[in-house]
Formats: C-alpha cells, sequence, structure tokens
C-alpha cells in the first residue's frame, strides 16, 4: 500500500483509511520506503535481544534448581521467594513463570473460576476472634498424614498457634492456644467448628422444656479452660463460615511441605520448633493492618496458663491424703501438714507438661504416684488373666513432655502410663466431658 502510494497510484487520504493510520504517519512510511525500500518496513528491534532480558545460563540456573527434590510440588510465587532468599536470584513472577512454563513446569495451583459470596467483613480489633481448626493432611511427605492445629486472628490476617500432632486431639488445641496467650494475650472470642473437643454432642438434643426448666449440658474439657478464661466459643456450621482459616490451609498446604523438606524435618517433634519461628515469616508475607487496637487481655504473670489448659476431675480424699485417678492411686504432697482433711473434695489437674497435681483452696499441691498395700495376695481366688492387646505407643508426639513423668511412673508402669496419657490427650475418641456449674 505505501509503494502504491509512493508511485502515486492511490491518494494519501485512501491509504490512512485502507491502514487506519495518521496522515503523517503514511508521510513518514513513504520517506522511509523511498530511502531503503522493503527493508523500510522491518521493525528495528527485530533480530536484537532487550536490554532487560534474562541471559540463557541464569534461565538455566532457575530451571536446575526447581528440579531439585525438596522443591516437589513448590507454586511458582513460593518458588520466586525461595529464590530471592536462598539463593539471592530477584527475577519477576512474569519471567519466572514464562521460564518454567516454556521447560514444561506447570504450577501445581490450577486457577478455577472464583465462587461469587458475599464476604464477611473482618473484625476491627485484633483478639476479637480468633478462628481454630486442624487439617489432616500429609505435611511431613509420604503417605502418613498429620494433623496441625492451627489459630488465626481475623482482624490481621496472622497466625497466632500452630501446633503438628498426629491426629486432631485436645493437647493439639491446648497448645495453640497457649503460644496465643503467651505472645498476644487472651483473646474475646474463639470461631470453631462443632467437632466434639469444643462442644458436647448433647448440647442440640436438649428439647425445648429442658431448655426452659434451665437444663444444661456439661462442658467439655476444652469449653471449660475457655470458660475459665474468659474466652467465648462460637460455633461455625460450615467450612465456608470460617473462611480465613480455612483458606490458611490452602496456603499452608502448598508451603509447609516445601519447608519441611528443605530442611530435612521428618518428625512431630522438630516440625513444631521450626512452627514457632514460621509465624512470624508469614505474618511479614500475608498479614494485614488492623483498622483498630487490639482487644488482647494480658495474662497475669503471676497465674500460671498449665493451671487452665489442662484436665480437670473432682476427687475426694482419704485420710493419708490419697485419691484415685484411672485406677491409680496418687498422694498430694503436702509437705507433712496435713492439709486436707478426710472426704474433702480436690480438683485434680493433669496435663502432659507438669503431670498431676492437686487443688484445694486456691493451692495446688504436687502429686506423686502412690502404691497401696496388696490386700488380695493372701486371697485363694486367683482370677485369669486377660491378654492385653498390642499397641503402638504415641511416645514422638509428646516426648518433649515425658521427663515430668518419670517420677510418677513406677516399675513395670511405664507404657502403661503412656498409653493414659495418650488416651487423655491425643486419642481421637474425646469422651472427656467435665461436669461444671
Amino acid at each position: 500500500m505505501i509503494s502504491m502510494y509512493s508511485e502515486g497510484k492511490i491518494t494519501r487520504k485512501k491509504a490512512t483509511e485502507t491502514l487506519s493510520l495518521s496522515e503523517r504517519q503514511v508521510t513518514r512510511m513513504r520517506k522511509e520506503y523511498e530511502r531503503l525500500g522493503d527493508e523500510s518496513m522491518i521493525h528495528k528491534n527485530s533480530g536484537r535481544t532487550p536490554s532487560n532480558a534474562l541471559c540463557l545460563p541464569l534461565k538455566e540456573r532457575v530451571i536446575e534448581i526447581y528440579g531439585l527434590t525438596e522443591y516437589e510440588g513448590v507454586n511458582h510465587t513460593h518458588f520466586k521467594e525461595i529464590l530471592l532468599s536462598d539463593y539471592d536470584i530477584d527475577i519477576s513472577y512474569t519471567s519466572l513463570c514464562r521460564i518454567l512454563k516454556s521447560s514444561g513446569n506447570e504450577s501445581p495451583l490450577k486457577k478455577r473460576q472464583p465462587v461469587r459470596r458475599k464476604k464477611r467483613k473482618r473484625k476491627e480489633h485484633p483478639g476479637e476472634l480468633i478462628q481454630v481448626d486442624a487439617s489432616p493432611f500429609e505435611w511431613l511427605g509420604g503417605n502418613q498424614k498429620y494433623s496441625l492445629h492451627g489459630a488465626i486472628d481475623d482482624a490481621t490476617g496472622e497466625i497466632v498457634g500452630l501446633y503438628l500432632a498426629n491426629n486432631e486431639c485436645l493437647f493439639g488445641y491446648f497448645e495453640i492456644m497457649r503460644q496465643c496467650i503467651e505472645d498476644f494475650g487472651v483473646p474475646q472470642s474463639l470461631y470453631s467448628d462443632m467437632h466434639a473437643i469444643f462442644r458436647s454432642p448433647k448440647t442440640d438434643k436438649l428439647s425445648v422444656e429442658e431448655l426452659i426448666n434451665g437444663k444444661t449440658v456439661n462442658l467439655t474439657q476444652f469449653g471449660r479452660a475457655m470458660y475459665e478464661l474468659g474466652i467465648d466459643i462460637i460455633s461455625a456450621k460450615s467450612p465456608q463460615a470460617k473462611g480465613r482459616i480455612e483458606k490458611l490451609w490452602a496456603t499452608l498446604q502448598g508451603r509447609l511441605p516445601v519447608e519441611f523438606r528443605k530442611r530435612g524435618i521428618t518428625n512431630t517433634a522438630d516440625a513444631n520448633l521450626f512452627l514457632l519461628e514460621y509465624r512470624s515469616h508469614f505474618a511479614k508475607l500475608f498479614a494485614v493492618k488492623p483498622e483498630a487496637d487490639p482487644m488482647y487481655v494480658p495474662f497475669p504473670s503471676k497465674a500460671s496458663l498449665d493451671h487452665f489448659l489442662c484436665i480437670k476431675h473432682e476427687r475426694k480424699v482419704d485420710n493419708t491424703c490419697v485419691f484415685s485417678f484411672a485406677n491409680r492411686a496418687f498422694k498430694i504432697d503436702t509437705k507433712g501438714y496435713p492439709l486436707i482433711s478426710k472426704g474433702s473434695t480436690v480438683m485434680v489437674h493433669i496435663s502432659p507438661r507438669v503431670g498431676i497435681k492437686a487443688e484445694y483452696l486456691g493451692n495446688v499441691y504436687d502429686a506423686v504416684r502412690f502404691i497401696k498395700p496388696d490386700t488380695k495376695k493372701y486371697s485363694t481366688v486367683t482370677k485369669p488373666q486377660r491378654k492385653r492387646a498390642n499397641k503402638t505407643l504415641p511416645q514422638n508426639q509428646f516426648k518433649e513432655n515425658l521427663n515430668v513423668w518419670r517420677d510418677l511412673w513406677v516399675d513395670g508402669e511405664r507404657e502403661l502410663d503412656i498409653q493414659f496419657l495418650n488416651d487423655l490427650f491425643f486419642s481421637d475418641a474425646h469422651r472427656h466431658t467435665k461436669r461444671y456449674g
């Protein structure tokens, strides 16, 4: 078209209308054509390497790093952060995606059509609402699933507690609340699902007449602990209702397994030590600024969280300050002073962290294992011994807390006591409903 205009076969107006260009541009192109001929139609940057283009060795290095075993399944955003922090390679997300896709490495995160839902506005104050949940996943690789317990502040999106255990359990939730209270303070309320750890299954079975007559359901051990700390528990009836922590699981499931593999972490004890540090790193990446001041209440320095985050049961003592629990006898150490009379009711505290203690009139005493005299050793009647099923003891879940229990063990009962702890704190069956109020 430019050649026809240059030869006078068409007018400039016709050329501009056909090429959809301005008259000045068509005139400029005609002059270039008359000076250089057909070469004038070739772009001047054709065949030239852009000044900001990445060099080939750098591209090959990025692809080599992405192929390492520890980065299997890493998404492109996370891999960009790893390149900068671990290898001092700073490239844009767009360039990284182009390099990886050209080598056949698509991101494991598939873009889905967004579901239109009305989002709930964040709470204004940090500590006003904490969402808690647990996610079963192959966090440590392999085929075995572990449950990661987590707590996230609704106002800021900051993780306030993380704890990995073999399964969703009472001790896991006690630990994330311990982290939250020690690092931030006592929150106002928790937002949880309807798991039996948080609320009794009998809660919804009360009739209208029973509710009118004032009948209530016993609190669970976790519910009792939160009640004593002044924390309200709100139950969500669907996963979508607590969407912030559900979104947290999607993020952590793509990141934490990679971080564990990088550091050679293969057990829950090492993983929990790393998670204490990872929370601050996560906050730098994803936390948002709150709209108002925090509502966390500082925990009293003179008080002990161990007296709240534990299992409590009432027991009566005999004339030697001995009480029974789970077919075992324990003696209260009153330092030689008979401060507790026969028949008195004490509150027994059980925790993997501090062992077994007894509370009486506001004072907390140590309890030691007590072996009662065998009154049946002279009996002529012998009962057949039942065979005990061999169970794999989950010592790795709380091996860092076993030291406080060694003084309570007696010969031949170590494995029974470990199983006793597992049934109370780490079992899937949560039947520990506490009579309260």
